[in-house]
């Protein structure tokens, strides 16, 4: 079965399964970064992954071949919400002794997020035994209005500690008036439902950012790529530095 992405080294499941949601928005502020990243994490961390790419207008996630992603379209052509498909996903959810990771898509964002709320799907795999996680980018420079609503959209209806947000400064710093995000008041506001904030620093544009463009163009894992004679030393280099900064800021989180 094309979802059937078990892989790592062997480990058994975690002992609560767990369900990663990758959501935001505004498109292009790299939900699928944040999915294929926190993907290779897990696999790092022995655990069944199963990866989803609901986005029915790029499937990005779906072209990172060793992540077998499985294509769930959850709106259709028009924009419609795919309610059985819905109500299927979340069947699997709260049965398959795996760990789900969801790529939405920016059109499938209130859609989803809606349905979510409307069934109270978070309470409901609660009560099966299982912990859901909503990943959120935040983007810097002009994505960062636009990334703060849907953060702020998110958090009115999430459950206490179950946002990750990823700062990501790939545009720039995410700030304003002096203040960090951490700062802001829309933060202030929600901390409560924020368990953790993960920081993609900003780097050098034309060293760790051009390495970064060609590891993503190519679909390739942080892993692939390292292994990869495509790479040049100094390149694979950057990209094992990147890969450490990030699975060090996963690693103490619960779900690791």
């Amino acid at each position: 079965m094309a979802g059937d992405n078990v892989n790592g080294n062997g480990a058994g499941i975690a002992e609560v399964p767990t369900v990663h949601l990758v959501l935001q928005g505004k498109g292009g502020v790299g939900k699928t970064v944040v999915a294929s990243w926190l993907a290779e994490f897990l696999i790092k961390a022995g655990k069944p992954v199963r990866c989803i790419d609901g986005d029915p207008v790029n499937r990005s996630l779906g072209q990172y071949k060793i992540l077998r992603a499985e294509k769930l379209d959850l709106v259709n052509q028009d924009g419609l919400v795919q309610r059985t498909r819905y109500d299927r996903l979340l069947e699997r959810f709260a049965t398959e002794d795996a760990v789900f990771v969801v790529d939405s898509g920016a059109t499938a964002f209130l859609p989803f997020w809606t349905y979510a709320v409307e069934t109270e799907m978070i309470p409901m795999l609660r009560q099966a035994g299982r912990r859901v996680y909503v990943h959120v980018p935040i983007g810097g420079g002009e994505m960062l209005n636009d990334t703060l609503l849907g953060f702020k959209t998110l958090a009115e209806d999430a459950a206490g500690k179950s946002l990750v947000v990823w700062i990501n400064e790939y545009f720039g710093p995410v700030g304003r008036d002096g203040k960090g995000f951490e700062q802001m008041q829309v933060y202030l506001d929600n901390q409560d439902k924020v368990l953790a904030c993960v920081a993609i620093t900003q780097r050098s544009p034309d060293t760790y950012g051009e390495t970064i463009r060609l590891m993503r163009e190519k679909k390739l894992t942080f892993d692939e790529a390292i292994g990869s004679p495509e790479f040049m030393l100094a390149q694979r280099s950057r990209l094992h530095i990147v890969q450490r900064d990030l699975f060090e800021q996963l690693q103490p989180l619960p779900f690791a």
